[in-house]
Formats: structure tokens, C-alpha cells, sequence
């Protein structure tokens, strides 16, 4: 029988797998110095013995709590209550902590977030900011604590940055309509170029422009359906609006899921049928849109491996030499998951 796993140490793993306790240090604390047959070897012992490295101690002596903070603008907006999860499971996985905070998107409570974390209370951040600016970061100064963002509202300055190409997923979104035969097609989403929520929404509004443009179909601005946030009343009031004034698109882009639900409700009240009569499209696949009637199609961001990067980038700036590593910009795949809203025959559930 193997020893009880809280009575494992790593000199018993080293031992057991003949290798010396500094390697087994360096698999545990996954140290890529190490090759691979070395590894599989370690972690073999690692996995038979239910070795499980003593985090709290291991946090006092590099003087880390073990902690860290996700700060979203909103906790019941689906998207970042599932991309929240992913980041909390990638945490975990390091043997961290995350304390989550919810800015409401407002400027003052994403400075006191991005500065006013103590470094006794958590090792590092991750901020998906809407009010931010570069200014506020610089203002940080150089000992602040380390810091990635999410999303697409600052992609410069001293801070890393995780997101994906939301031009590239409204065009695709868009094209996607355009080839189920779709020649007015509207973008529900819109927001004024100067407000301090509008990066998101001028990049999709980009790419759906992009893609009629290249279809050879014009961009009318009277096809877009103007909202102060992106919830499902803004997604009602917005497709409302654009029927009470005449416009019957025959396909609609959301720039994102929620939005789309409230577009839903507001066809199937007037008994406009979708797809049949118009096609819909959202973006970021959250769970809700596959229990709509019908299934929404929707872009997919790779909300895990967002949180992954993320978690990563902070764990990488937590090593010896890390704060010394230039600002860092990742981007995170997507793919267009067809349903119901926009094809007779959809390609998954």
C-alpha cells in the first residue's frame, strides 16, 4: 500500500522515482527545465502516492497569500459568470485562491480595484474593465501588483491583455448570415463611438460593416439598433425599435448573447419566425442560448482558454525576474457554433 497522502514528503517521491527532491520540487511546481521522460517518471510516483504539496507553507516561504482577485463589471452577465468559473478552476489547478469582485463598469470602482488592493491581501489581478484608460494605469506605478486585462477596452499599456478578435467574430458572425441568403442584416449593439463603454461595440460593429462591404451589400445605419448596455431589455427594446420604425431585417447580428435573447422574445411576440423570416446571430455561446426557442447561433470565445491565459500570465509574472517582462498580448481563439436562429439544420445542439 502507498503512504496516506498528507504523510507524503517530497524526499519519499524522490526517492521512490530515483531522482533528486530539487526535481521533484521543479515537476510539482511545474518548472519546464525538465524533460520529459524525467516528468512522466515523477509525476507517475506523484499521482500513486497522492502527493499533494503543502500550499500554505509554500506561500509563506516565497511571502505570497495564495490569493487572487477577478474583478468583472457585471457577476450576472452569463458570459462572465461562466468565464469566472473557468478562471477560478485554472486558479485552483495552482493551488490559488480567487476573491471576486463585481465594478459595475463604473471608472472609480475599476481604479480601486486596478490600485487599492493591498500586496498583503492577494499576489495578483485580473480586471475586465469598461471606464479604464491608459492613463489610470500608468498611474499604478512599477510596484503594483501584477495585472491582466481582459476584453478589448485597453489593448495598450504596462499591464498584459487577453482577448479575442472582435472584428473577426462579428465578420464571421455576419458572413455567416450572408451566405443563408441574408441581404438586411441589422447589428443590434450599438453604442456612440465616445461613451466609455463603446470599444466592444465599435469593433463588432466594425466587422459586421466589413462583411457586408465585402458581400457588396450596403452599410445602412438605419439597420443599427442602438443600446446603453448589452442585456436582454436592451436586446428587446433595441429589435423593437427597429420594427416600429419600418426596418424588417431578414437576418441580425447581436453583439452578444443576452442581447439576442431579448431580440428572441420580441420576434416571437410579433410572430416574425426565426430563421424563417429572420435569421439570428449572437456572440459569446453562453449556456442560456442553447434552451432558447430556437437555439441561438452564436460565436464561441475560448472562454477556458481566456482564463488560462490569464492565470497564467499572472503566475508567470509571480516568478523570479517576471516583473521584468514586457507587456504581453494574447489572443484567444473563437468559433461560429451554428443552431437553430439562423439554419434549418444546424451543425451542433
Amino acid at each position: 500500500m502507498g503512504a496516506r497522502a498528507e504523510r507524503v514528503r517530497l524526499r519519499d517521491v524522490a526517492a521512490r522515482a530515483g531522482v533528486s527532491v530539487k526535481t521533484v520540487s521543479n515537476v510539482v511546481n511545474g518548472y519546464q527545465h525538465v524533460s520529459p521522460a524525467t516528468r512522466a517518471k515523477v509525476q507517475a510516483v506523484l499521482d500513486e502516492t497522492g502527493y499533494r504539496p503543502n500550499l500554505s507553507a509554500r506561500n509563506l516561504r516565497v511571502g505570497r497569500t495564495g490569493l487572487i482577485a477577478l474583478a468583472l463589471p457585471e457577476l450576472d452577465n452569463p458570459y462572465f459568470a461562466e468565464l469566472a468559473g473557468f478562471v477560478v478552476q485554472a486558479a485552483a489547478e495552482r493551488g490559488w485562491t480567487v476573491l471576486v469582485d463585481q465594478t459595475e463598469g463604473e471608472r472609480e470602482r475599476e481604479q480601486a480595484v486596478a490600485s487599492g488592493f493591498p500586496h498583503h491581501l492577494i499576489d495578483g489581478l485580473i480586471l475586465s474593465p469598461l471606464a479604464l484608460d491608459a492613463r489610470d494605469l500608468d498611474e499604478r506605478g512599477p510596484a503594483a501588483i501584477p495585472l491582466v486585462l481582459l476584453g478589448e477596452r485597453l489593448t495598450t499599456g504596462s499591464a498584459d491583455h487577453v482577448a479575442i478578435d472582435n472584428v473577426a467574430a462579428a465578420r464571421v458572425a455576419t458572413e455567416h448570415l450572408i451566405a443563408q441568403g441574408r441581404t438586411r442584416i441589422a447589428a443590434l449593439g450599438h453604442q456612440p463611438e465616445d461613451g466609455a463603454r463603446s470599444g466592444v461595440a465599435h469593433l463588432r460593429r466594425r466587422g459586421w460593416a466589413e462583411a457586408l462591404r465585402h458581400a457588396g451589400l450596403p452599410v445602412d445605419d438605419r439597420h443599427l439598433g442602438e443600446v446603453s448596455s448589452f442585456g436582454r431589455e436592451q436586446g428587446a427594446s433595441a429589435m423593437a425599435a427597429l420594427l416600429d420604425r419600418g426596418t424588417r431585417p431578414d437576418g441580425v447580428l447581436c453583439f452578444n448573447d443576452t442581447l439576442a435573447l431579448g431580440a428572441l422574445r420580441v420576434l416571437a411576440d410579433r410572430g416574425i419566425r426565426v430563421p424563417h423570416d429572420v435569421a439570428v446571430v449572437g456572440i459569446d455561446d453562453v449556456a442560456e442560448g442553447r434552451w432558447s426557442v430556437p437555439r441561438l447561433t452564436s460565436v464561441a470565445p475560448d472562454k477556458e482558454g481566456i482564463a488560462r491565459s490569464a492565470v497564467r500570465m499572472l503566475a508567470e509574472r509571480l516568478e523570479p525576474g517576471g516583473s521584468e517582462l514586457p507587456p504581453r498580448d494574447v489572443r484567444a481563439g473563437f468559433e461560429l457554433r451554428v443552431r437553430e436562429s439562423s439554419h434549418a439544420s444546424p451543425t451542433v445542439p
